[in-house]
């Protein structure tokens, strides 16, 4: 994955309303105003984090009638994943390593 795209992905996700608002449309696409329900927040606020979501390239926006649906773009979630996989498999490695010290050190304390 491009280092930028990267960059704008994860700077996307930083922000809590950013990632509530993912969370509703992987039930489906949704209007602004259906978006902005939850918030405590007003429609344009709403439609400047659906900017930076859209310009990282998570979300999308459709065109039907007067409406125009957003929906959930998620390949750069899972090349987000992808690059986070390198270090899930790093700590893996650690924790299986500790697994190991650990049931060598309770072996050795076991009096048989």
């Amino acid at each position: 994955m491009h280092t930028t795209h990267l960059n704008s992905t994860f700077a996307a996700l930083a922000d809590p309303t950013r990632r509530a608002i993912l969370a509703r449309l992987t039930l489906g696409e949704a209007t602004v105003n259906e978006l902005a329900e939850p918030f405590d927040m007003s429609q344009p606020a709403i439609s400047k984090h659906l900017k930076v979501l859209e310009k990282a390239g998570l979300v999308s926006r459709g065109r039907d009638a007067q409406k125009r649906p957003v929906r959930l773009e998620a390949q750069p979630l899972a090349e987000a994943t992808e690059w986070l996989n390198v270090y899930r498999r790093f700590w893996e490695e650690r924790f299986d390593q500790l697994d190991h010290v650990l049931a060598e050190l309770k072996r050795k304390d076991d009096p048989k």
